[in-house]
This record gives structure tokens, C-alpha cells and sequence, in this order.
């Protein structure tokens, strides 16, 4: 699920170099931290959010194809 949001994140940024994805479990959730570079914010998030939420979409069918449960957090590098 990390290569997924890695691959999409790096396609959107104009600095991928900059694109980290970790993973860790909170209850039976897994928590996938996308950070960006803080330039790149907008065109991860997109207007009204739509770019992020088409991401979340995407993970969370590949998700529970997996019977899985996953929640993807944007930031920048900076925070």
C-alpha cells in the first residue's frame, strides 16, 4: 500500500525526491503519513481537496481488496 501512495505522490510533485510514505498501525488500522515537500502541498491536496480525496478513494479500494482498513494523513516536511 506504501508503493501506491508513493507512486502516485511522486507522479503529482514537482520535487519527488522529497515524497516519503511511512506506515504504522493504530488499532487495527494501518496509518500511511504522506509527506511532501511544503511547496508541493497544493498539488497533493488540489483544489477544494479533490486530488487528495481521489487518493484516498484509490487506497481505500485497493485497500479492501486486501480486507484491509487504511488511513492515508498528507503533510509537509516542514510540520
Amino acid at each position: 500500500m506504501t508503493n501506491l501512495v508513493e507512486v502516485i505522490a511522486k507522479s503529482l510533485v514537482d520535487e519527488p525526491e522529497k515524497v516519503v510514505v511511512s506506515e504504522s498501525l493504530f488499532g487495527s488500522e494501518k496509518v500511511l503519513q504522506l509527506k511532501v515537500a511544503s511547496n508541493d502541498m497544493g498539488k497533493v491536496i488540489g483544489r477544494q481537496g479533490r486530488i487528495a480525496k481521489a487518493l484516498r478513494t484509490v487506497v481505500k479500494a485497493a485497500a479492501t481488496k486486501n480486507n484491509e482498513k487504511v488511513i492515508v494523513e498528507i503533510s509537509s516536511d516542514e510540520e
